[in-house]
């Protein structure tokens, strides 16, 4: 718990501990309901203060906390690693995507204007205007536990950015890095009354915050469930909901195999499949399916899991007990629907192996679902139509990719694929912190990237003179 610039101090704590051994690696005092009022006391005069402070001064704060990110960038990606079995490598890259994700924002800060608009359309007028954008007031920032520093810069940078004050409540299970952010930006000199971090369970401090009038913007990065949960309680709020999938490929047979088999690899199992948009369906094109098939099967045997703090991993483990046991019961399913197991399909300890399965029904769990695990199905379609239905045939849609040197395929998948995002000959896993990214049906809506995020953080204000 961190509050007024100060990491808070209880008898109650919650224990951070690794995914691979279960090793406590931090104990940070644990936040109560009770706590709540006077986090959004503290927040309101964290906004009063921001809300008045010079633009360029706040990209000065976020350049600064990036500066310190990187002056620190060891501590960060070892806290990483350790909190949520991220590989430290993987660890490694989000540091500097995280750092990224901050100066992007101090540039959103400083390129944040408003427009001015005509009055004279409908006829003769003497009145001019223009509108600018002002902050919202108090934003929640909710994160989930695969990036733990990265997501929370991409939700606390913009609001930063924009003049508001920020609640920040990471995952319970990887709750150390969201604090040492909040010591990076108070040390760059943000007011510490513009940054506070609750640490407790979601269904808890979270819902009593996500339902408090206070509260003016909500962004979530986390599970369907729990979305449309924080939809029907959080009231006339504004909401970003980054929310799952089950990515899908297309392989169309002109595509270059053993190119595609590698970026299914690094898309499929980064961080042990457990990212919004690591690669779970693949579908390829019946001619090419059993080289394919080949292909992929050769370069996932290469991957090398284990100990995350050791610089020749791959792959770490899951997460926790419950997301073993998802991936276990997805395995199950899958090959009760038919599903042929290529590889893997269990356990050693904490890592769940890397898995393919093959030919799996369309009604499996493994199609249908997020499995958020080192899982994915290579199932086969005929026609450019038949591969659009498939990918499109589920509840999600953030990012699919598309293979094939056919331009006019590409356009197809591209223009009728229901997606937030459809990447062509790359993985759907590919995100630099610039773009516009978010999801279409059970996937969320709003984007994040500091320069789409800033707007949903802000309003349009809209001054008009005439002429007396």
């Amino acid at each position: 718990m961190y509050l007024l610039g100060e990491r808070i101090q209880r008898d109650k704590k919650v224990r951070v501990k690794s995914p691979y051994n279960h090793h406590v690696v931090g104990e940070l005092a644990l936040s109560n309901k009770a706590d709540i009022p006077r986090v959004i006391e503290i927040a309101h005069s964290g906004f009063e203060m921001l809300k008045n402070m010079p633009a360029g001064e706040r990209a000065e704060i976020l350049n600064k906390t990036a500066s310190i990110i990187t002056q620190k960038k060891e501590e960060f990606a070892k806290a990483i690693a350790l909190e949520c079995g991220k590989t430290i490598n993987e660890a490694h890259g989000e540091v500097a995507r995280a750092t990224n994700t901050m100066k992007l924002s101090a540039v959103a800060a400083v390129k944040l204007t408003g427009e001015t608009v005509r009055f004279d359309l409908g006829g003769q007028s003497k009145k001019m205007g223009f509108y600018t954008r002002v902050p919202l007031g108090i934003v929640l920032a909710i994160t989930p536990f695969n990036f733990p520093l990265n997501l929370s810069c991409h939700k606390i940078g913009p609001a930063i950015a924009a003049g508001n004050a920020v609640i920040h409540k990471p995952a319970t299970k990887t709750p150390v890095s969201g604090v040492m952010l909040a010591e990076a930006l108070v040390a760059a000199g943000l007011p510490k009354e513009g940054i506070s971090v609750l640490i407790g369970p979601g269904s808890i401090l979270g819902m009593e915050l996500v339902k408090h009038p206070a509260i003016k913007k909500i962004s979530f990065t986390g599970s369907l469930e729990v979305g449309k949960a924080i939809t029907e309680h959080c009231g006339m709020k504004r909401v970003t909901m980054e929310l799952g999938s089950n990515s899908a490929v297309v392989i169309f047979k002109d595509a270059p195999l053993s190119l595609v088999a590698k970026k299914v690899r690094k898309g499929g199992y980064t961080l042990a499949g457990q990212v919004c948009i690591s690669i779970q369906r693949v579908y390829v094109e019946q001619d090419v399916a059993d080289e394919f098939l080949r292909e992929l099967s050769l370069e996932v045997g290469k991957i090398v899991y284990g100990d995350p703090l050791l610089d020749s991993t791959e792959m770490g483990p899951m997460i926790d007990e419950s997301a073993l046991s998802k991936a276990e019961q997805f395995c199950k399913d899958a090959r009760e629907h038919k599903g042929i197991l290529i590889l893997g399909g269990k356990r050693e300890n904490a890592i769940f192996l890397p898995t393919i399965f093959h030919n799996v029904a369309e009604d499996a769990l493994l199609i249908q679902e997020e499995v958020f695990a080192p899982i994915v199905a290579v199932n086969t379609f005929k026609t450019v139509e038949e591969a659009i239905t498939k990918v499109n045939n589920t509840k999600y849609g953030l990012q699919a990719g598309i293979f094939t040197r056919d331009i006019t395929k590409a356009m197809q998948c591209a223009q009728a694929i229901d997606a937030g995002g459809v990447l062509i000959n790359e993985s759907p896993t590919f995100r630099v912190d610039n773009m516009p990214y978010g999801g279409t049906k059970g996937s969320g809506f709003g984007r994040e990237g500091p320069d789409f995020a800033i707007k949903e953080m802000t309003e349009e204000k809209l001054i008009i003179f005439d002429q007396l």
